[in-house]
């Protein structure tokens, strides 16, 4: 790729959706109705005469989606996130703060680390708080009311492909086999997507799987929320590898409903929160007062655990043998450590690719590799994120890049300095919240910045 990958980044936060349809195909089929689906389905909307989304749910039903098991965990919606939805659907922001979404400018976040309170960023970002199903139920809405886009409820059962171009989806809708054909295809089945399955029985390469364990546990409570404007309205605190005892992290945001939704994390044999008291108690002990003050409301409901054996991602980009017709979005290709909060955002950055690729005149008869390689850039982007942070947990055993331990020590330098150095902390925010390459921070300036503001905290 002629443009480096932070240029490649910028362009990607840049685009916006063409102001008139400008259709370049005439059907797109999407599997799978999830967040990175619908997102591809509007982007789609845009360059096809009709976009259909194939799901198991009726994904007309409102309410959170029996297919996504994780859906009542607590979720981030990272400012790179809400940038690329505020693009896709005008007005985005607004509509859902009036279904109860809470804004959170700088000054009403919290950023713990160690126990430290982070230094105020007081130009960065607006945060948007609000729970999973109310997000993906709105994406949902606003993708389903446009036009040219209709659903099927059935289960996808494989590819169609004539010659080396692929036409088409095999489904089943209650035990009747059908062809749902199209100019494009879209895997949009998540981390369980049985496309490299597919590809495989039809002759083709399958795509490289690389995986890091990392055996998260984590578990989300929700309280009674007495404050209509609280402040802090979304509060996070870290425990570093070096300090982090059974519990590695915890937040809690204000969301919709008038409630406050918390989550605990630990890995390996460490699952916090499996009862309510132990829960609580935990939040209080282990986390800064305001913690305890959320966990001295009201409970409502149960706890609910989740596990997450491993971040994974799968190199279509790599593959040499790929049918035409054919892409692939979120965690069907790339899913994360939840902890960082980049599943809903690395969806619409890989939508942006989808928008890059069909505007710069794609030939849809040939693979898709400029897709893939603008892809790539988010992927690897997120993957060096979350991975480099997981690398340094005691039960993580890599695989380690090369030059990992000058990398780790620069990246704790930076993120130590972020409590206390304004500067330092705007520029890893925006590389957090993936806004900027992650390459942004490694420069010598950064590093200087860095280890000075920790020299002038000690």
């Amino acid at each position: 790729m002629s443009r480096s990958p932070a240029r490649v980044f910028a362009a990607l936060n840049a685009v916006r959706p063409p102001d008139q349809a400008s259709p370049v195909l005439g059907k797109a089929v999407v599997v799978g109705g999830s967040v990175a689906g619908l997102l591809a389905a509007r982007v789609l909307s845009d360059h096809a005469e009709s976009v259909v989304v194939i799901d198991r749910d009726d994904l007309h039903v409102t309410g959170a989606r029996p297919g996504v098991p994780q859906g009542t965990q607590l979720h981030a919606l990272l400012p790179g996130g809400l940038h690329q939805l505020e693009y896709l659907f005008p007005g985005f922001r607004a509509q859902a703060a009036a279904q109860g979404a809470v804004e959170a400018p700088p000054a009403a976040q919290r950023n713990y680390l160690d126990g430290r309170l982070k230094v105020v960023v007081p130009d960065d970002a607006d945060s948007l708080a609000g729970s999973r199903p109310l997000l993906e139920g709105l994406i949902r809405q606003r993708t389903l009311a446009l036009p040219n886009v209709k659903t099927v409820t059935a289960r996808a059962t494989g590819l169609v492909i004539d010659g080396v171009v692929t036409t088409g989806v095999r489904c089943d809708t209650g035990g009747v086999s059908g062809i749902e054909r199209g100019d494009l295809v879209v895997d949009a089945m998540g981390r369980s997507s049985r496309l490299p399955e597919w590809l495989e029985q039809a002759g083709w390469e399958r795509p490289v799987t690389r995986r890091m364990a990392v055996h998260l546990n984590y578990a989300t409570a929700v309280f009674r929320r007495a404050e209509t404007n609280p402040d802090p309205a979304v509060v996070l605190a870290l425990h570093s590898p070096r300090t982090a005892t059974d519990v590695a992290g915890a937040a809690y945001f204000a969301v919709e409903g008038d409630r406050w939704m918390a989550m605990m994390a630990g890995y390996g044999d460490n699952r916090p929160g499996r009862t309510a008291e132990d829960f609580v108690r935990r939040l209080r002990e282990q986390f800064p007062p305001e913690f305890g003050e959320v966990a001295g409301n009201e409970m409502l409901g149960d706890v609910r655990t989740y596990g997450h054996a491993d971040s994974r991602r799968r190199d279509f980009h790599a593959l040499t043998r790929l049918p035409a017709g054919l892409v692939s979005v979120g965690d069907a290709v790339a899913s994360f450590n939840p902890v960082y909060g980049q599943g809903m955002t690395a969806a619409a950055l890989h939508a942006a690719c989808l928008s890059v690729y069909l505007r710069s005149g794609a030939d849809l008869g040939t693979p898709a590799r400029r897709f893939f390689a603008l892809q790539k850039v988010v992927v690897d982007a997120a993957w060096s994120m979350s991975t480099s942070a997981d690398l340094a947990l005691p039960h993580v055993d890599g695989p380690y890049p090369r030059g990992y331990r000058l990398s780790s020590w620069v990246s704790r330098q930076i993120v130590t300095a972020t409590v206390t150095d304004v500067a330092i902390a705007r520029r890893f925010n925006q590389v957090v919240s993936m806004r900027e390459h992650p390459r942004s921070l490694a420069t010598p300036g950064v590093l200087l910045g860095a280890l000075r503001a920790n020299r002038r905290a000690r």
